[in-house]
């Protein structure tokens, strides 16, 4: 094995992170989560095709390749609606996906389903991506410089700004200028797919800590309801 080989594996297995710690946390059905252990199943699946550790039909992975490209954006802005600190917002962002999904179908319509068309789609996704990804960073870390509170978003909004800054960079790069230094930008890619898993799965544990104490909160406030006879005397006891 090569060292690029090797380099592009660990940083495949990296992608699995996120995964197991959503598994091993039981965050599998909360929220918005189901969407992003989709992303990184896509993902995962289609960088370890293309490690050749398996033998598949090339054409196989190609178009594996251009779904992979299509799907990126609509998963992710799915999970990045968990960010949204209220229902209006969130409905706003759960209709971009719509819109993303029905802009793929007219690219496909006109350029069929390949690289180039995928390519088209992935431009606009990313861009949105990195707007929101913005947005919720500052929003996220002044919420925890300020009230000390939810690192576990900042952290998982952080990895997710760092790794579609990166991805534009790479866009461009490699898409648009058509780099002939490829080896050199899918060493970038590895090193922010890298980086970016491991900074989600933190953020993730430290997240589902919140989680834990948001729902004991909740289940407090019920069991006050039930004594009460349906009043919640939770400030009048505290």
């Amino acid at each position: 094995m090569t060292w690029f080989a090797a380099v592009g594996l660990i940083s495949t297995i990296a992608l699995l992170a996120p995964i197991i710690t959503i598994f091993a946390l039981r965050l599998t059905w909360y929220k918005s989560f189901p969407a992003l252990v989709a992303y990184y199943a896509v993902v995962f699946t289609f960088n370890i095709l293309t490690q050749d550790f398996v033998s598949v039909n090339a054409d196989f992975i190609y178009y594996f390749g251009v779904l992979n490209n299509f799907l990126d954006a609509p998963l992710m802005l799915a999970f990045m609606t968990y960010f949204s600190q209220t229902a209006p917002f969130r409905k706003k962002m759960l209709m971009a996906i719509p819109v993303l999904l029905l802009m793929d179908v007219i690219i496909i319509s006109l350029n069929g389903f390949t690289a180039q068309a995928a390519t088209l789609a992935l431009g606009p996704g990313i861009a949105l991506i990195i707007g929101f990804s913005i947005l919720f960073f500052i929003r996220q870390v002044k919420l925890t410089i300020i009230h000390q509170k939810a690192i576990g978003k900042a952290c998982m909004v952080a990895a997710l700004l760092f790794a579609y800054g990166g991805y534009t960079f790479i866009y461009i790069v490699y898409y648009l200028l058509k780099t002939p230094h490829k080896t050199d930008t899918f060493l970038v890619y590895f090193f922010i797919t890298f980086s970016s898993s491991i900074i989600l799965a933190t953020g993730i544990y430290l997240e589902k800590r919140r989680v834990n104490v948001l729902t004991e909160i909740k289940t407090t406030r019920e069991e006050l309801k039930m004594i009460y006879g349906g009043v919640d005397r939770t400030k009048a006891i505290s």
